[in-house]
């Protein structure tokens, strides 16, 4: 039997009207006698009964709408799956833009979001079947009927139905139950769950896109204007796929609405920007700049929770990986970014975005050097890392459970300032720049940036350490320093090598590079100390990276040097320096 044949039927309990039920007779003969509309009899007594047949259908459309349930309507009128089973098997009526929007309106009224009953899946079932054959059979019977009687080619007809029928859905879906004139009616949001369900077959088709977009920035107004985790999940399998192509805006949606597909898409944008071992600062930007979860966490905070509960997993499962930290930072300024681009009213407090961040220096760390005064960097960098300092020193000295929680806030400061790296950065370049006094703090700060936990109590040490290399590298970019002392060079290289008392390679490459590129001292004799230095260390990739970070960051404006363009060059000329090195 044909999906398109008789429904469900019930012996009816509550009759209707005497003209209502002869009305209904007269229709039900007809559609038996037109059949599938074989001959031109058949084919002109249809025509001539379209106008009327709409009519008809609007009705029933009016009396579906108006009644609580689908079993209550089939109670009333039992024969209505197989009238309108016939209708959508006759093409004649399938053809007609009015008809044809009537009847599939008919069955999605009939259509029940929670079915309570065996009537109800029954009916629900076989709507799906029928809107699926119609909008995706390419040589069934009813096709070959079409050719032979209309001389219209299958594929081109079932193509017309299936853009008429989105058409008709994407309309509908645009009601809200705010619409409802009658609080008897039925809630017409109940239609957004049967129309996502239909759509499952249909992700992969071009002309349901736009139906797939409506449906998914839909505003949710009642909580039966829920999505089918079906189709969400059939979406999602597409878009990963790539047989499926949606409007960014659609994208994002299809993020807020399923966890499973955000959480994809930000594991993917992991492996794709951690697994390609020669990715560049400058690519890594780019390559976020036209991410679209910046912009997707930037709309909807939940986006943005989901997404930085990830980064915080892989950042403690990292073991200090640089390019896991890089990628975060980078994140989270592409993301401050479109917070920015924002309209006001859109916004929402920085405490929604960060709950679990200490509270004291959310706002002083989200805060970016170019929005306040370089002299006031200084004294800002400071504050942040008396306050972070006093932090950690407080929670880290309870034991037992009050430990655990305290260690867990200093991890939360500490991927705070991962995030807002830009402060690491610039403290970096001060204490490159010349020979501060007060450089305890910022020495700190950038201690506590590598070394956030005290395993061992090895912080205090590996300070130390640290105080010991920038003295190496001030000696050595002294302006007098001419030749560079050898021992300082050689006590930086052992510095350099890797062990647990002694501070991050990554820390004292970082002031390298700084001190290089912003001393006084002639650029052939800081090109020279960071050859040795690197070559002998080991450390040309990771000095080559800090340089290109460091270009990034001065190319969006935050440069403390009013002789910023001494500074380009320098820069320039070291890259060329260590890409030579590389190639070598």
């Amino acid at each position: 039997m044909s999906l398109l044949q008789p429904a469900v039927q019930l012996q009816h309990t509550t009759e209707p009207s005497p003209s209502a039920q002869e009305e209904m007779q007269f229709w039900m003969d007809k559609v038996v006698a037109w059949g599938q509309a074989d001959s031109p009899d058949t084919q002109r007594d249809t025509s001539l009964h379209l106008r009327r047949l709409s009519s008809y259908l609007q009705q029933l459309l009016t009396h579906i709408n108006n009644v609580r349930s689908t079993t209550e309507t089939m109670k009333r009128l039992p024969f209505l799956g197989q009238f309108l089973g016939r209708l959508c098997w006759n093409p004649l009526v399938t053809a007609d833009d009015t008809s044809r929007g009537l009847l599939f309106q008919c069955l999605w009224g009939l259509y029940s979001e929670d079915p309570s009953d065996a009537v109800e899946r029954k009916a629900n079932q076989w709507i799906r079947k029928v809107l699926c054959q119609l909008s995706t059979e390419e040589d069934g019977a009813a096709a070959q009927k079409l050719m032979k009687h209309m001389g219209v080619p299958p594929k081109e007809y079932h193509l017309k139905v299936l853009r008429k029928m989105v058409a008709v859905l994407q309309e509908n879906i645009g009601k809200s139950c705010s619409s409802l004139g009658n609080i008897n009616q039925r809630c017409s949001c109940d239609n957004i769950l049967a129309t996502s369900e239909a759509c499952v077959p249909l992700v992969s088709c071009p002309e349901a896109a736009p139906l797939i977009g409506a449906l998914l920035q839909r505003p949710v107004t009642c909580v039966r204007a829920a999505l089918s985790e079906d189709f969400l999940d059939a979406l999602s399998s597409a878009l990963s796929s790539q047989v499926l192509s949606l409007e960014d805006q659609a994208v994002v949606s299809l993020w807020y609405h399923s966890l499973s597909s955000l959480e994809e898409a930000v594991l993917s944008l992991l492996e794709s920007v951690l697994s390609n071992t020669e990715s560049t600062p400058q690519r890594m930007v780019q390559q976020l700049s036209q991410s679209l979860l910046p912009k997707a966490c930037a709309q909807h905070c939940s986006i943005f929770l989901v997404v930085n509960d990830i980064f915080r997993s892989t950042l403690k499962q990292s073991e200090g990986n640089n390019c896991v930290n890089s990628l975060i930072q980078t994140f989270t300024r592409c993301f401050l970014r479109e917070l920015k681009l924002l309209q006001p009213q859109k916004c929402v407090s920085l405490k929604a975005f960060f709950p679990q961040s200490p509270q004291s220096v959310l706002v002083p760390l989200l805060t970016l050097p170019s929005e306040m005064p370089l002299e006031a960097w200084r004294h800002h960098l400071n504050w942040l890392s008396s306050s972070l300092q006093r932090l950690t020193e407080e929670e880290e000295e309870g034991d037992g459970s009050s430990s655990t929680r305290g260690h867990q806030k200093v991890f939360e400061a500490w991927f705070l300032l991962v995030q807002c790296a830009h402060w690491v950065q610039v403290s970096v370049q001060l204490l490159g720049t010349s020979g501060l006094e007060d450089r305890g703090p910022l020495l700190w700060l950038l201690n506590f940036y590598h070394h956030p936990t005290n395993r061992g109590h090895l912080r205090d040490l590996q300070l130390v350490q640290a105080r010991e290399a920038w003295d190496h590298l001030h000696a050595l970019f002294s302006v007098s320093a001419h030749p560079p002392p050898v021992d300082h060079q050689q006590l930086l290289v052992t510095l350099l090598s890797p062990r647990p008392q002694r501070p991050s390679p990554s820390l004292i490459i970082s002031l390298l590079v700084n001190f290089a590129v912003f001393s006084q001292q002639p650029l052939s004799s800081s090109s020279q100390i960071l050859q040795t230095v690197v070559r002998r260390s080991g450390l040309v990739e990771e000095a080559a990276c800090v340089l290109h970070s460091l270009e990034l960051r001065l190319n969006a404006g935050s440069c403390l040097s009013s002789d910023a363009n001494r500074v380009h060059l320098r820069i320039e000329a070291l890259q060329n320096t260590l890409t030579h090195m590389q190639a070598a």
